[in-house]
């Protein structure tokens, strides 16, 4: 079988996290014995590594499977198959009891700073169930260890006895932080922590976090669809687009040299603060097809604007076209057996 999985620079040493042909199919049953008749493919068979206080960026748009990956990953939702190596230890398969000693050292930040907060119960209760559950502390110095927690992410004791409806959006995604960050985890899950803000007060969770990674030692996987945002905490940045991996470099090398047909299209939406700079914008027409039926081959061929014939027929195999800069496609970094492509069919 062809290796399409994407190579990874990070040493088995240095690694936290090591994910490697991960898949997640969602049953879609009918009839009258709801037998299973196809499968919904959110993940299929990605691969990668993230390093010891490492920040990656996971881009794509809606529907290219980032939620389900940082959710798969964490076991939130069981992998259909694959591995997910934590440090050292395949934990893709191990029974609830069994993952509860690794719940700990794994945390996330949700997207919905309201919806991950239970309206009926006080910050107090909210951040002091994270620290009984895992059996942190007695519990005469909780509070003091959920004070101090509120003010390393910018709040106050004071808001305790406060109900989630009394803060604003980055208020409460603060809070979120504060829970995620209470246990003292190894690694957490950014699952687009600034997507329901706004503008104005996403710079600020985004600059938050940053210094936390920094003064904790964290590692993060940060899922985002604003790629203005990644650029600014990712050291490397993984693209995705319906299940599959399309690029992943480091961060400076991504937004200077994009490789892959679809990585340039959506940087070229980002805005530029520089109205003199000119930008051609790719437009990709149509919607990103279904992952019930995925496209043969490529399977971002369907709204590529280079495509060729081949691109149907072959799933492409990852290739480094810098150091640590790998990509998927047979146009721009062409397949050993593709490599013979006719001058005037490349751009």
């Amino acid at each position: 079988m062809t290796e399409t999985s994407f190579p990874t620079p990070v040493a088995p040493s240095d690694a936290l996290l090591d994910v490697r042909h991960l898949k997640k199919y969602f049953p879609i049953r009918g009839g009258v014995l709801s037998r299973v008749v196809t499968n919904v493919k959110a993940v299929d068979d990605v691969s990668f590594s993230i390093r010891r206080g490492e920040v990656v960026g996971l881009v794509g748009e809606s529907g290219s499977g980032k939620t389900t990956v940082g959710r798969t990953i964490l076991r939130l939702g069981e992998p259909t198959s694959g591995v997910i190596d934590f440090d050292g230890a395949d934990i893709s398969k191990l029974s609830k009891p069994a993952m509860r000693r690794y719940r700990k050292r794994m945390q996330i930040v949700f997207q919905d700073p309201y919806a991950s907060l239970n309206p009926r119960e006080k910050i107090r209760t909210v951040l002091g169930h994270a620290l009984a559950v895992h059996n942190i502390g007695t519990s005469a110095d909780r509070e003091d260890r959920i004070v101090a927690m509120l003010e390393q992410v910018g709040l106050s004791g004071d808001y305790l006895d406060r109900f989630p409806h009394e803060f604003s959006g980055g208020q409460r995604q603060r809070i979120g932080i504060a829970r995620a960050l209470a246990v003292e985890p190894d690694f957490i899950v950014a699952d687009e922590p600034v997507s329901a803000l706004d503008v104005s007060i996403q710079a600020q969770v985004v600059n938050l976090l940053e210094d936390l990674k920094d003064k904790f030692s964290l590692t993060m996987l940060f899922i985002a669809h604003d790629l203005a945002v990644v650029e600014h905490i990712s050291d490397r940045v993984i693209v995705m687009y319906l299940g599959r991996i399309m690029e992943i470099a480091p961060t400076r090398t991504l937004y200077r040299n994009p490789n892959h047909p679809y990585t340039k299209a959506l940087l070229s939406a980002v805005p530029n603060p520089d109205i003199t700079a000119r930008k051609d914008r790719i437009i990709l027409k149509g919607d990103i097809p279904s992952p019930i039926n995925p496209p043969s081959g490529c399977v971002f061929r369907t709204r590529c604007p280079i495509a060729i014939a081949d691109c149907a027929k072959v799933v492409p195999v990852p290739v480094e076209v810098s150091p640590a800069h790998f990509s998927a496609c047979i146009r721009t970094a062409p397949q050993p057996a593709y490599g013979q492509l006719a001058a005037q069919d490349m751009p």
